[in-house]
């Protein structure tokens, strides 16, 4: 039987022989789907991704039209079987991010299986992690958005999320 990591060097080819480098990224005044493609891509790439302050990434559009549309969300039921509930949808800023770039991958491949396997999302900065240097990508950032915009933090408390456990 093949292990995991036979499957990674199969997928990934030879060339990748040694530990994929790690990418710290500070998703701190980024635009939450720009950031999540980018992401996307670097993890194709072979890249080991930790994404950090993700609460604090922004979603563009008017506040309460943003919090209604991702309530609606949370109101899908099956169709065959109406008492039975829907998808279970994330509620904190740490899983809406990890699915928005789950939403980007070929997730139902093995390469982008894997992909998915090598993120790492942290709300906040951990301690111990607090001397590396993080990536900005000036493409996502949020100074390029003219209109309004509002946080996956104050998005994630509307649903219901109640913060973090200290």
């Amino acid at each position: 039987m093949k292990t995991q990591r036979d499957l990674t060097l199969r997928l990934l080819g030879d060339n990748m022989q040694q530990e994929p480098p790690i990418l710290y990224v500070d998703a701190s005044d980024h635009i939450l789907g720009r950031l999540a493609s980018i992401i996307a891509k670097k993890l194709l790439e072979g890249y080991r991704v930790h994404v950090f302050n993700v609460e604090k990434a922004v979603i563009s559009g008017e506040r309460q039209r943003v919090i209604e549309g991702y309530k609606l969300l949370l109101k899908v039921r099956s169709h065959l079987n109406l008492e039975r509930s829907g998808i279970r949808r994330p509620r904190n800023p740490k899983n809406i991010f990890k699915r928005a770039v789950r939403g980007m991958l070929p997730i139902d491949k093995p390469h982008g299986r894997l992909a998915y396997k090598r993120l790492k999302v942290y709300i906040g900065l951990p301690p111990d992690l607090s001397n590396v240097e993080l990536t900005r990508f000036p493409e996502a950032m949020s100074s390029r958005l003219r209109g309004r915009y509002i946080t996956l933090e104050e998005v994630a408390r509307a649903l219901g999320w109640r913060g973090v456990k200290k």
